[in-house]
């Protein structure tokens, strides 16, 4: 079942969305070669302790921290290390915040000193398609637009899509319905209504779009090593259009 929201628990989870954009913006200042994902993964606890909110991550089936950071290979559910992020890297930071009873989800991609070019146009690419999809999240289009306006922009750059991750509703609960996919045909899917809230989180592979799951249950990674970018957004669809609740 889909939960429409009220304007009321819109503006509400747009909150809990402004802390964490605010800790993403603090987090990009601190990407540097030598900084470890452990580092980070304190900074943003501590971060949302000061603004009275909760990582939402943390405790989920187990999962023991407020962050998922996925660097280079790793597409999503990578788990902070003491392994510093080094010259070239590329690293995923993902949160949820919940501040009050009601979250917001976004994940940045994040290029760590000097990058390669490849790595740059995937960075571009993964955030350009997640804006792509969002341009599509209005009142009476299917969600197979907004799949589909991901999927095309992105293979057309020469990047593959992943498929076995995707966006999702979320409010009181991290993952409501409805699903949404990054890939898939225009003109399908469920009809977009006012007060829906979902996430857009495009993955982008500069391989295959397979993955494979880590010993640990939770790290996916590329089937073939190479490079893995996201970027996810919080969205409403309203009557004037999608507003972005975790805008940095």
């Amino acid at each position: 079942m889909i939960i429409i929201k009220t304007k009321e628990e819109i503006e509400n989870m747009r909150k809990a969305g402004e802390i964490l954009a605010a800790c993403h913006r603090e987090i990009a200042g601190m990407i540097k070669p030598g900084i470890t994902t452990n580092e980070i993964d304190q900074f943003v606890e501590k971060f949302l302790a000061k603004h009275g909110a909760t990582p939402e991550q943390k405790g989920y089936k187990g999962y023991a921290y407020a962050t998922c950071a996925s660097v280079n290979d790793v597409i999503c559910h990578g788990f902070p290390s003491a392994t510093p992020l080094k010259d070239g890297d590329i690293v995923t930071i993902d949160m949820v915040v919940n501040l009050n009873g009601w979250l917001a989800d976004s994940a940045w991609s994040y290029p760590v000193g000097n990058v390669s070019e490849q790595a740059s146009k995937l960075l571009k690419v993964t955030e350009e398609s997640m804006y792509k999809g969002i341009e599509q999240a209005v009142v009476g289009n299917r969600m197979g637009d907004v799949s589909n306006a991901i999927q095309k922009y992105a293979e057309a750059q020469g990047f593959s899509v992943v498929r076995e991750f995707i966006g999702h509703g979320i409010g009181r609960d991290m993952h409501e319905e409805p699903q949404v996919p990054h890939y898939g045909p225009a003109g399908r899917g469920i009809r977009l209504k006012a007060g829906m809230v979902m996430t857009i989180e495009p993955m982008l592979n500069t391989g295959a779009w397979q993955s494979k799951i880590d010993s640990d249950g939770w790290t996916a990674r590329t089937i073939d090593g190479g490079l893995s970018a996201q970027y996810e957004h919080t969205i409403a669809i309203t009557e004037d259009g999608p507003i972005v609740l975790t805008k940095q």
